[in-house]
Formats: C-alpha cells, sequence, structure tokens
C-alpha cells in the first residue's frame, strides 16, 4: 500500500500530527489545540512559535478553526480505507462562565451534590479543564466547602469528592496564569482553621476519605509558616498516629504523607514530645515490623531517630519487646538511609539509656554481632565510625559473648 501523503496545512506546526481540534491565534497561526495550549502553559516566553510574537497565556484567545476541522474529517473519511484514522468532533472547551454558574449552584443546597459531582467529572477529565477551573477559584471553593463540613461536624459522603478535586488542583505544576501554591499559601498559612478542618476529616471519616485526606494534608503543611506549625496541639498528633499510622486498611501514599507530616514538623517546638505522648513511637514500631515498601521504611527509621532523641522516645521505644532486635534485624538490608538512622539511635540508646537490661537485650536480639557486620561491610567509612563507637561504649559488657570475643578484645582492650 502506498504511503498516504498528510496534506501540509493539515499538520500542526508544533507537533507535525494531523490536527484533532484546530484553533488561531491572534497572529494568524493555526494549531492544534492541545499542542499550543502546552506551549503557552511551559514555555518561559509567550510568543507564537512560527512568528515569534507575543502571545495571551489565556487559552480564551484561541478561535476555533471549524472550517479547517471540517476539512479535516472530510479527509480523514475519504482515506479511512487507507487506514487513516477518523477525527472526531472535539467538545467545546470549558469556559470560565460555565464554571462560575457551577460554583455558584455550590451555594445552594438542593443543587451542591449534582454541581459537585459535575465539577469532579470535569477535573478528571483533562488538565486543561483543571487548570481552568484553578484560575477560576474551584481550588479556594474546595478550601472553604471543606471548613464548612468540618463545622458542621456532619460526616457526608461528598467530602470525598471535595478532597479529590483540591487534590486535582493543587497537584498542577505553577504557570504564570495560576500559581496554585501561592493560592493555597493564602488560604493555608494565615491560621490552622483548614488544618484543624483536615485533622477534622481523619478523624470522622472512612477510609477513602483518609486516603484523600492525608495527601491534602502533607500539601498544606508544606506551604503552613514553619513557625506556627510549631504550635501545633497534642490532639493533631493523636489524630495522626489513631487514625493513620495505626490504620492498616489505608494506602501507601497515605502512610507516606503521614510519615513526611511528622517528619515536616517533629523538630519544631515541643512537637517531638508531642509525637511522642501521642503514642507514635510504639506504632512505628508496629507498622514496621511488617512488610512495608523501601520508602516507607526509611521514613519510619528517619522519624524514630528523632524520638529517640529524647529521654521520653527512647523509654517508649525501649517498652517496645521488638524494638531492638527491630534495628538489628533492618540494619544492612534496607538502604543506607536506614542503616545510617538505625545506628544513630543504637548510638542515642548506648549513651543515654544503656541499663543493664537494655545491654543484654542488644547481645541477646543480634544487635551487638549486626554492630560488628558493619564494621566489616561495604558501607560508608562514617557508618562504621558510629558501630565502632557503641561498640566501645560496652565492650567489657559484651566480651565474653563466644561470637563476638576475640572480635572485641582485639580492638577495645581495656
Amino acid at each position: 500500500m502506498a504511503e498516504i501523503e498528510i496534506p501540509h496545512f493539515f499538520a500542526c506546526p508544533i507537533s507535525l500530527q494531523i490536527m484533532k481540534d484546530p484553533v488561531t491565534t491572534v497572529t494568524g497561526i493555526t494549531y492544534d489545540r492541545e499542542s499550543i495550549e502546552h506551549w503557552l502553559l511551559k514555555a518561559k516566553n509567550c510568543t507564537c512559535p512560527v512568528t515569534k510574537q507575543p502571545l495571551q497565556r489565556n487559552s480564551e484567545f484561541l478561535t476555533p478553526n471549524h472550517t479547517l476541522r471540517r476539512l479535516i474529517q472530510s479527509w480523514c473519511s475519504a482515506n479511512a480505507a487507507n487506514g487513516i484514522d477518523q477525527i472526531p468532533t472535539p467538545k467545546s472547551p470549558l469556559s470560565k462562565t460555565h464554571i462560575e454558574k457551577l460554583l455558584k449552584d455550590l451555594e445552594a443546597s438542593r443543587s451542591f451534590e449534582t454541581a459537585l459531582e459535575n465539577i469532579d467529572a470535569l477535573a478528571t477529565e483533562s488538565e486543561r479543564n483543571r487548570r481552568c477551573m484553578a484560575s477560576a477559584g474551584v481550588t479556594e471553593a474546595m478550601v472553604r466547602v471543606i471548613q464548612k463540613i468540618s463545622k458542621q461536624g456532619k460526616t457526608t459522603s461528598c467530602i470525598e469528592l471535595v478532597l479529590r478535586i483540591l487534590r486535582l488542583l493543587w497537584s498542577l505544576n505553577n504557570t504564570v496564569e495560576n500559581n496554585n501554591d501561592n493560592i493555597m499559601k493564602s488560604l493555608v498559612g494565615e491560621s490552622f482553621d483548614f488544618i484543624n478542618s483536615l485533622t477534622w476529616v481523619l478523624q470522622n471519616n472512612d477510609v477513602k476519605t483518609i486516603n484523600e485526606a492525608m495527601p491534602i494534608l502533607k500539601l498544606a503543611i508544606e506551604v503552613q509558616d514553619s513557625t506556627a506549625l510549631g504550635s501545633l496541639k497534642l490532639e493533631f498528633f493523636r489524630v495522626i498516629v489513631a487514625s493513620v499510622i495505626k490504620n492498616r486498611a489505608l494506602s501507601q501514599s497515605a502512610i507516606k504523607s503521614a510519615m513526611h507530616v511528622l517528619i515536616e514538623t517533629c523538630p519544631l517546638g515541643r512537637n517531638r514530645m508531642k509525637i511522642v505522648e501521642a503514642g507514635a513511637v510504639i506504632e512505628l514500631v508496629e507498622l514496621a515490623l511488617e512488610k512495608q515498601e523501601k520508602s516507607v521504611t526509611e521514613g519510619i527509621f528517619v522519624l524514630l531517630a528523632h524520638l529517640c532523641s529524647c529521654a521520653d522516645g527512647r523509654e517508649q521505644f525501649l517498652q517496645h519487646a521488638a524494638g531492638i532486635a527491630l534495628l538489628s534485624k533492618r540494619t544492612l538490608r534496607v538502604s543506607p538511609t536506614t542503616d545510617d538512622r538505625a545506628l544513630h539511635i543504637f548510638s542515642m540508646i548506648s549513651k543515654f539509656s544503656a541499663s543493664n537490661e537494655v545491654v543484654q537485650e542488644m547481645l541477646r536480639v543480634g544487635a551487638v554481632s549486626k554492630l560488628c557486620m558493619v564494621l566489616q561491610a561495604d558501607c560508608a567509612s562514617y557508618l562504621k565510625d558510629k558501630a565502632r563507637g557503641v561498640l566501645r561504649l560496652h565492650s567489657k559488657a559484651w566480651n565474653n559473648s563466644p561470637c563476638i570475643q576475640v572480635y572485641l578484645l582485639t580492638r577495645f582492650q581495656r
């Protein structure tokens, strides 16, 4: 079969493919809508790719070229037997006027659910829709809805839709036309109202809703003023631990988001003590004992290292029968990050919490042997130094062990 030559004026100057939805810019050049919108979104200098003349980033300035589209569709139909795909008539692009009507419908109780379902469908449909919706104020509207629902204190199936819409809009890349991080900073950065609303959602809703809420809480924490985060209440951390860390039905994404939130907030103010008081150490050990993704295990060990830097955190860690055994088992088996944090915890325990029972427990569960293995393993020299420091601290207590006696006596003679 002879190769079909595509008329050159049917091809988009950017993608060089047949245009499915040709639109004309103010410079008079026609492009495929998807290609030129992507160009306008990503280009540093917003100019026409062909003429180099300035263009508006707003896609509302693109005019549909219906005549060319019909010519392309006719040509495709005529060449269908030669393997040319048909091009359907594109949907009319979402307009701000339509979005504004949906937002107005949200304010009326009788049309609230229908409007929310329509917004969700549009947001799921395409990135173009999401950009248009974000610039029309849908992001702010979803935040207000979440706060309103939490203040009413009534669980509703609609909250999952609201959270999904907000997550889709928040995930957009920043552009000149739509800077979502700045929008969210203005909504989240002033007070804890939004974070308190999400905390209520975590405490009073089902697994699906929590899975949607937790990544949003992570994003909210990232844009919140760090000074303010030092004033988070104990109840916030109790909810994170009880509703997320302890909940085995949640997705890995939700667990990772919870770990991120705790790691980000832990060094600020008295948050470390609050996280310990919320029972996080025990639950983190329990979580780590189960099979987890590498990134989750790393997050657990990073957070445990933070918490074990204080006396109450170490006490809670040592209260768990499997705490030291967990460190021993995971060392040299997950990643350098996990090794580093595990050795940091060993160091903190050995220096500040090493009762005779703890020292013997380290020997009994194989922690001392694992520290010796670190010295022989192919790992960073600073990790070997940490292991050597722990072994040197309690070599007298361990030098009678038949498996490491020679090793200790030849290196750390007293």
